[in-house]
């Protein structure tokens, strides 16, 4: 961003000043070092990877309402939303300009994973409110939204190390499988975890009408008159948010919803790491499969 105006610099360096996790980026570099070595073209991607997430993150906020993010107040509520649309448009742009110095396999891969993950979204957005919404049609939400950033991330960095089609597709798997474990744990977060921790306001996803794995589990199996209960609490989120958050996760836990969501984040962790074993052992494949382990260790 060094060549860009000081006004965009200003607002680039704000969004990069924050306490991301830079697992999408990581997982460039960590695939490439468990298939022969990092280059400059790894380091690059990553930056690729992570400005495509960026972007989508400060879409999302805009989208959401959101307040704060990573701990800290998000661009549209300083800066307005007219400023968080074109800097998150800017962003995807530069990738555009970057991807052109990529070889072509690495452009498409890139590409393809930015246009999943704007297409989960719009599903997402469009399956706001629907209490009927199965495991199934969530999971294939998901796999758009986060797992195909995490996925495209880890046959890059395959690709780029020159990595062979077999090792590219396990590496792939293991992007999938781990961005699916991390998208359920988000959830969970979501209903059990608290701003301090997460960085982000607590029950967002109820006041937008998303339904995620714990509540989907939850409308399958629960008796009408708890599911009225927990229609209630939700209806009441915007008056009485934490008493409202507390009860509804208590419910949650009680029916052993939470339970079956961390149980289906840990299945594809198990996943992940089996879709590792024709990666030579080494560093890189042990941090990959730490890395799948934390995503969905994170405290629920």
């Amino acid at each position: 961003m060094s060549d860009c105006s000081k006004p965009v610099r200003d607002l680039a360096c704000y969004i990069g000043a924050g306490k991301g996790k830079m697992i999408r980026p990581g997982l460039v570099l960590l695939s490439g070092l468990s298939c022969g070595g990092i280059t400059k073209e790894h380091i690059r991607a990553g930056g690729i990877v992570e400005m495509i997430h960026n972007a989508t993150l400060l879409h999302d906020d805009v989208v959401d309402e959101g307040a704060t993010r990573r701990g800290a107040a998000t661009l549209n509520h300083l800066r307005g939303n007219e400023s968080a649309v074109l800097l998150g448009d800017f962003l995807l742009s530069r990738v555009f300009r970057l991807c052109v110095e990529l070889d072509t396999k690495a452009a498409e891969t890139i590409a393809s994973a930015a246009v999943r993950t704007c297409e989960g979204e719009l599903r997402q957005t469009a399956e706001r409110g629907n209490r009927r919404l199965s495991e199934s049609q969530y999971l294939e939400i998901i796999i758009e939204k986060t797992a195909a950033l995490f996925s495209g991330a880890c046959s890059l960095g395959a690709m780029l190390a020159g990595g062979n089609g077999r090792q590219v597709k396990m590496l792939a798997d293991y992007g999938r499988n781990t961005g699916i474990a991390f998208q359920i744990t988000d959830d969970l977060l979501d209903l059990t975890g608290d701003e301090a921790g997460t960085g982000k306001p607590v029950g967002n996803d109820l006041e937008r009408g998303k339904l995620t794995l714990p509540l989907i589990h939850f409308f399958n199996s629960a008796g009408k008159k708890e599911k009225a209960t927990a229609i209630k609490w939700i209806s009441s989120r915007r008056t009485n948010a934490k008493r409202a958050m507390v009860s509804l996760a208590k419910m949650l836990r009680e029916h052993g919803s939470i339970e079956y969501a961390q149980r289906r984040a840990e299945e594809f962790v198990k996943r992940a790491i089996v879709s590792l074993g024709g990666i030579k052992n080494g560093d890189g494949k042990d941090a990959l499969i730490e890395t799948a382990r934390f995503v969905a260790g994170r405290t629920v």
